[in-house]
């Protein structure tokens, strides 16, 4: 069994993560995360800080919260955004069928509207 990695530099967290380097920074920011330093001032991270990093790039990015929405969800209750990606496609698709079903019915009165004139 291999081994979790106890800390990544800035570089490697941004590459699994699957973000540029200067969006880790902006995050830090943003959400008032302080990684650990070298005596020589370099970042490095936990895996406990990768999995936060990783649960705002999935609420940012796959469930399309805003910074500020995303700071609620982890503020008031970090394992809210655990299922709820699922719970977002369903109910895109649904919205999605919806929206076919009332364009198919505006087309179809658009062309009997255009065979009318």
């Amino acid at each position: 069994m291999r081994m979790q990695r106890a800390h990544f530099r800035i570089g490697e967290l941004a590459k699994k993560i699957g973000v540029e380097r200067f969006v880790i920074r902006f995050w830090e920011k943003e959400f008032n995360l302080k990684p650990h330093r070298s005596m020589g001032g370099q970042r490095f991270y936990t895996q406990k800080e990768f999995e936060t990093f990783d649960k705002i790039k999935n609420l940012l990015y796959s469930q399309q919260y805003t910074i500020e929405g995303a700071k609620k969800v982890l503020k008031n209750n970090p394992q809210e955004f655990v299922g709820s990606y699922k719970t977002t496609l369903e109910s895109s698709s649904l919205a999605l069928a919806e929206t076919h079903k009332k364009l198919k019915k505006i087309r179809a009165q658009l062309i009997k509207l255009r065979e009318a004139l």
